[in-house]
């Protein structure tokens, strides 16, 4: 199979002539892998340029970033988009029902959304690689009570720059991002930030 393309028959022994020379013997194989290999370059270096003037992919996000827009539903079949919460800090939490740390921070998330529910910050939780009955589950496990939307196709944490979950994203009433917690986010640690956003 992996002789295919050699060009004389193996039961005859080839003579001096008709062996190629070094000069001559067909480099066939290695032009596709090296076209490859600069595609797949130039691909890496287009995703990380996007990504880093966007929102950055580190711990931190480029500050002022604009947060990337979405539209999703939740798993009733409401729409929520982002947008539309413009004049509120927003924290987007994504997380999965499979994720021991979401389990760990989601009584933080549901404590601090009850507490700032009344002075302009709004929780919207972004589900991901996920089974609807497994989330359905979670949800009512920890009785989240604000809004969870369903990331299906992965387009909205991609744009994010989500390593893995849990990560937590906190935007400003402007639009932009103020702050990344790529781990589970401690109550402390969030309140923080809220503090100096909520009105």
């Amino acid at each position: 199979m992996g002789h295919a393309d050699l060009a004389f028959d193996s039961n005859q022994e080839p003579t001096a002539g008709d062996r190629p020379t070094a000069r001559q013997r067909p480099r066939r194989g290695l032009l596709p892998v090296a076209v490859g290999l600069a595609i797949v370059a130039l691909l890496g270096l287009l995703f990380y340029g996007l990504n880093s003037q966007r929102l950055g992919t580190g711990l931190v996000p480029n500050p002022h970033a604009v947060a990337p827009d979405f539209s999703l539903q939740t798993f009733d079949g409401k729409t929520i988009h982002l947008a539309d919460l413009r004049g509120k800090t927003v924290v987007v939490n994504f997380w999965a029902s499979w994720c021991v740390p979401c389990r760990d921070e989601q009584p933080v998330l549901n404590d601090l959304a009850k507490q700032y529910a009344d002075r302009g910050v709004a929780f919207i939780g972004v589900n991901i690689q996920d089974t609807r009955p497994d989330a359905l589950a979670f949800l009512q496990e920890f009785s989240v009570g604000y809004p969870v939307v369903v990331d299906p196709n992965g387009a909205v944490y991609i744009n994010y720059g989500v390593v893995a979950v849990p990560e937590t994203y906190v935007i400003t009433p402007q639009g932009t991002i103020e702050k990344k917690f790529a781990q589970p986010v401690q109550g402390p640690d969030l309140a923080a930030v809220l503090e100096g956003r909520s009105r």
